[in-house]
């Protein structure tokens, strides 16, 4: 189908223009399919060699891809084209609500060093522990990074906008991103954690993912998160707060409150919070104190039957908000994301079940998957928001 031109904000196609999207389409199957010859790419899309000599020559003084010699098939060997990952990119800094994660990576998104330390209820005190930690990132790379990306588990109004609101922290820090970037000399990109990890899901997760056009990102946390990807764009609606499913109303008296005191929303029901209580509940006398939810997994996994069905209860709540966002968006895949990815083989029949419960009749099949980032999904979503805007304009002037 096609989409309808905003003529507010339309550019005419010039050559220059033109060049551009090539260089894009080159960069990118370079990205994807790499390492790939002159002669893949001009096959898959039908540039003359010369056009994709040009602008490979171009990329490769830009630093971003390089040559080497694939295996000879009895001829001359095959030159072959791969990014360039010698060297970190890019900054990256998870802002969690217990733990802060800064880390490099390079031009393939593939973390190469991180540091962790506490996030603090006192505001000053982890902006300055960010920055110093940044800034000795930025010292050890000799000029390699190029910007820093900076995932919050809050309300931010636009890509490059103002942090509104930390659920679970009492920060008011409207201008964090300015702060990092005055303190860094470097741009920093910021963004709600859930659509950073639906954005990484895009760029840098695995195929059976980031293929995919259409999907929803469910984030589970001591909240949850939604991310939502409309051909293969992140949406975000007026101001950038679009996504904010984990209040939508599912039922009544759940084992905790949200982040806003209500017991009636789906955070209430299915977040790390609401398993945690649910497992005290659960063991009563017998229930091992001061856990938190990556241990009570831990004990699950062991057999404990207390935690094994607090998990299990969870789940099946996570998948009675999936069905709620599949019957009003239709995705193809959503993707469920955090610490609850570690035991998947325990809730994943729950939550799919429930999921598939809810929806009406003749409506199409439930696809949910987990996330393909790894153990560290938010501070790979950080790194994306430097590497998808790399990957998507790419200019040589």
């Amino acid at each position: 189908m096609i989409k309808r031109i905003n003529l507010r904000k339309s550019n005419v196609a010039r050559s220059k223009t033109i060049r551009d999207i090539n260089r894009q389409i080159i960069l990118n199957y370079i990205r994807e399919e790499g390492p790939i010859s002159r002669a893949d790419i001009a096959r898959v899309t039908a540039l003359q060699r010369s056009t994709i000599s040009l602008i490979v020559d171009e990329l490769s003084e830009l630093g971003l891809v390089q040559e080497s010699y694939g295996e000879s098939s009895g001829g001359r060997p095959p030159r072959l084209l791969s990014l360039k990952t010698a060297e970190a990119i890019s900054i990256g800094i998870d802002l969690g609500k217990k733990d802060t994660i800064v880390g490099t990576c390079d031009l393939s998104g593939r973390l190469l060093e991180h540091k962790e330390f506490p996030t603090s209820s006192n505001a000053a005190k982890t902006i300055d522990r960010i920055i110093e930690t940044a800034n000795y990132f930025i010292e050890r790379n000799n000029g390699s990074i190029e910007g820093i990306g900076l995932s919050v588990p809050g309300l931010v109004e636009a890509w490059d906008g103002k942090l509104v609101k930390i659920p679970h922290l009492e920060w008011h820090e409207p201008d964090l991103a300015k702060k990092i970037q005055d303190a860094t000399g470097l741009q920093v990109r910021m963004e709600n954690d859930t659509n950073a990890v639906a954005l990484a899901e895009l760029w840098l997760g695995r195929p059976e993912i980031s293929n995919v056009r259409d999907f929803i990102v469910v984030f589970i946390h001591k909240g949850i998160g939604t991310g939502v990807v409309f051909d293969g764009q992140i949406y975000r609606g007026k101001d950038g707060v679009a996504g904010e499913f984990g209040h939508m109303t599912i039922g009544q008296n759940a084992p905790i409150k949200c982040s806003g005191g209500n017991d009636d929303c789906w955070e209430a029901f299915a977040s790390e919070r609401a398993a945690m209580a649910r497992y005290l509940e659960n063991a009563g006398e017998s229930a091992k104190k001061d856990l938190d939810f990556n241990q009570l997994i831990n004990l699950a996994q062991n057999d404990d039957s207390h935690a094994i069905k607090a998990l299990k209860d969870t789940a099946k709540y996570i998948g009675l908000g999936i069905s709620n966002l599949i019957q009003g968006l239709s995705p193809e895949l959503t993707i469920v994301a955090g610490s609850i990815v570690k035991a998947w083989p325990l809730v994943s029949e729950e939550i799919i079940e429930a999921a598939d419960a809810g929806l009406c009749q003749g409506f199409p099949a439930v696809k949910v998957m987990p996330s393909t980032l790894g153990k560290y999904p938010s501070l790979m979503g950080a790194f994306s928001l430097v590497l998808a805007d790399k990957f998507s304009s790419i200019s040589t002037g």
